[in-house]
C-alpha cells in the first residue's frame, strides 16, 4: 500500500502480507495432501471416492436445497426412464 504523502511502499508490511500469503499457500497445500490421503484410505476400505465426494457435497447443503435436489433429481429420471 502506497503511503499518502511520499509514495512509498512499507517495505515491512508488504514482506508481511507476502508471507501469511505464502504461510496459507503451504497450508492449503498440507491440508489437499492429506484429503488425498484420507480418500486413499475410503477406497482401500471398498468406498468409491466419487460417491464420497459427493455425500460431503450433499452434507453440506441445507436441507430444503438438500430435498429440492432430491425431487428433482428424481423427477429427471423418471422423465428419462431411469
Amino acid at each position: 500500500m502506497k503511503h499518502a504523502n511520499t509514495g512509498a511502499i512499507d517495505n515491512k508490511q508488504l514482506i508481511t502480507i507476502i508471507e501469511r500469503i505464502e504461510k496459507m499457500h503451504e497450508e492449503t497445500a498440507a491440508i489437499a495432501a492429506d484429503m488425498k490421503e484420507i480418500f486413499t484410505e475410503a477406497k482401500s476400505a471398498g468406498y468409491d471416492p466419487k460417491y464420497v465426494r459427493q455425500m460431503v457435497r450433499l452434507r453440506k447443503m441445507d436441507p430444503d436445497e438438500l430435498e429440492e435436489t432430491d425431487e428433482l433429481t428424481k423427477m429427471y429420471r423418471d422423465a428419462l426412464g431411469i
